[in-house]
């Protein structure tokens, strides 16, 4: 069964223009990056959930290596039900909600407000209880996403996070300039891609378990990527690093229980290189994804991206193939990737 023409996959292929959109709003984020280098914090807190949690995991590296600034993802319960007495006077916090309703996110940065952070939202709709929370708010200038499984929103918030971290360390035009590139590569990639993951949909329409391996700045497109397999296609998808796999998880592999590598050229290869001989030697079939799929030795499937202008934007581009996958996939397997059941677009608790 071929995957519908539905709301999912016209988003997906929206997502180069939606970066563009928002780089069109470039004097806004340059004026929040601007406003958190003057609070020169000591920490920044990211916090959201589902797609939002996976751009946070990506947004503590864009903020460490951009803007040389730790940045962490934060625990939302240990301030909003546990009432923990967390120091905030010295943090700028970083709150992720397409939506801008999920209600613990706003009530973290109604928390963190009052106890001294300077708190930003980012969100999709500027009438959101999120925009009302926040100090400030970044939009996300994507339009309106209307599949409940995010795609140019996810993109955008990954963008937000570079922008706003290259803005913050005085380089934001060449943040710029990169992701403008990347929506092109995302552009002109878009067509081949869909059509190669098509015969892969097919023969994994058994598939009901999955690894998605990534290290350093593709542990969040790891996340990202199992997030879409699990809400569109009902796969147990567990996204894993490189050394995780290791500790316990490689002993459930066999034949029946692929495995899928996001692999960029970058410091964190060689340990993703090493992951992927592991799961070969266990019997499991490989896909490999990214700019360096071709690093990835006996992988059954290859699905290749542009290496991006920045390769801290990278997994703009490297996210793509595992969104594309997940839509096919679902139709594989007679799912409406759309409306996924029991979902809806907004998370309610976590």
């Amino acid at each position: 069964m071929n995957q519908p023409e539905g709301r999912f996959l016209a988003e997906i292929h929206e997502q180069p223009a939606a970066l563009e959109s928002l780089l069109g709003h470039l004097d806004e984020i340059q004026a929040a990056g601007q406003a958190c280098a003057e609070r020169a914090p000591s920490v920044l807190r990211l916090v959201g959930h589902g797609s939002s949690d996976a751009a946070a995991t990506y947004g503590v590296y864009a903020f460490g290596l951009v803007a040389g600034w730790t940045a962490l993802r934060d625990s939302v319960s240990l301030s909003v039900y546990y009432g923990a007495e967390v120091d905030f006077s010295n943090s700028v916090v970083v709150a992720l909600s397409q939506s801008g309703r999920t209600p613990d996110v706003v009530s973290y940065v109604e928390h963190a407000r009052k106890r001294g952070a300077f708190t930003i939202g980012v969100t999709n709709d500027a009438d959101s209880e999120l925009a009302r929370a926040a100090e400030l708010t970044l939009l996300l200038h994507a339009g309106e996403e209307r599949a409940v499984a995010a795609s140019k929103t996810l993109a955008n918030t990954f963008a937000v996070l570079a922008l706003l971290a290259g803005c913050a360390a005085g380089r934001g035009d060449e943040v710029a300039a990169a992701v403008h590139g990347v929506a092109e590569q995302m552009r002109n990639a878009l067509p081949a891609l869909e059509d190669a993951v098509a015969p892969i949909a097919t023969r994994f329409a058994y598939v009901g378990r999955m690894y998605v391996i990534g290290r350093g700045i593709e542990f969040g497109t790891a996340r990202e990527i199992a997030l879409k397999l699990t809400e569109t296609c009902r796969v147990a998808a567990e996204p894993l690093t490189a050394t995780d796999l290791s500790h316990g998880p490689i002993a459930a592999l066999d034949a029946m229980f692929p495995v899928w590598t996001i692999a960029s050229r970058d410091e964190s290869l060689p340990a993703l290189v090493e992951a992927a001989a592991k799961v070969r030697a266990a019997g499991a079939t490989i896909v490999a994804s990214g700019n360096a799929a071709d690093a990835i030795e006996g992988a059954a499937w290859r699905l290749p991206v542009p290496a991006a202008p920045m390769a801290v934007l990278s997994p703009l581009v490297s996210v793509v193939p595992g969104q594309l996958f997940a839509g096919a996939l679902a139709g594989a397997k007679g799912l409406d990737p759309d409306r996924p059941e029991g979902l809806t677009k907004v998370t309610l608790a976590q």
